[in-house]
């Protein structure tokens, strides 16, 4: 199966920044490489649903960004690596939550349609 392995989380004042990474290793029952799945970083509060913050394509490396993330998250992946990265400039309080890193088939947005997550990793941003 294929694991998922966030880092990256921590604390920062407002207006600061992280990086965070998603490790991937192993792989689907169909043997699939990595390199073909396409990822999204999710955030999930407390009693809150998990939404998509930004996500990337595999065979183009097309992104989505949620409104709140443009201008100040970036997306990447190290597909040498298998690794994705999130980019958060600008940080805020309004940040501070789980962030969660999701491979899917697809480029998607919607959670349920992820195959396999990772841990999380908490971003707290505060002074």
């Amino acid at each position: 199966q294929v694991q998922l392995v966030e880092s990256g989380g921590g604390l920062v004042q407002p207006g600061g920044s992280l990086r965070l990474s998603c490790a991937a290793s192993g792989r689907a029952p169909s043997g699939t490489s990595l390199e073909y799945y396409d990822f999204g970083w999710f955030r999930q509060a407390p009693g809150k649903e998990r939404e998509a913050v930004s996500c990337i394509s595999s065979s183009d490396n097309s992104t989505f960004y949620a409104d709140t993330a443009k201008g100040r998250f970036t997306i990447s992946r190290d597909n040498a690596k298998n690794t994705v990265y999130l980019q958060m400039n600008s940080l805020s309080p309004e940040d501070t939550t789980v962030y969660f890193c999701g491979a899917s088939n697809y480029l998607i947005t919607t959670a349920r349609e992820y195959l396999y997550w990772g841990q999380g990793t908490q971003v707290t941003v505060s002074s």
